[in-house]
């Protein structure tokens, strides 16, 4: 096999390693949410997380009420079911995760931001004319 065929497996690998991972969180906060798990365990539920979007969510309604649904054929083989009160949950928890994110990539700026390039000399950063 040659390097570069390598190379792209590994970047690959890990795309799909970091895909699950993002699922699994997702997955978690669901549960945390309150949203309710039911396994696709015969063919006919197995049919039906089939024609549903993968991980997304729908909306349904249910006796006038509306009722979110998370299809995940890929990790789990369910769906997570939710009303209007899970959801909302839900999306507080994805907000506050985006602000512990931005918290942390603001953190790595300052620190990189603090590195003394004085021990590596003069830096010259080449400037593109058009």
């Amino acid at each position: 096999m040659k390097l570069p065929s390598i190379a792209a497996l590994a970047l690959v690998s890990l795309a799909v390693a970091g895909c699950v991972t993002e699922t699994e969180n997702k997955e978690n906060m669901l549960s945390a949410a309150g949203f309710q798990v039911r396994m696709a365990d015969t063919p006919t539920k197995v049919a039906s997380l089939k024609s549903l979007p993968p991980h997304q969510f729908i909306v349904q309604n249910k006796d006038g009420q509306p009722v979110y649904i998370y299809a995940d054929p890929t990790v789990c083989g369910c769906i997570y079911y939710g009303n209007q009160s899970n959801f909302q949950s839900y999306q507080q928890m994805v907000f506050q995760q985006q602000i512990v994110s931005q918290e942390q990539m603001t953190a790595m700026i300052n620190q990189q931001a603090a590195f003394d390039f004085g021990a590596w000399g003069p830096m010259v950063v080449p400037v593109d004319v058009y």
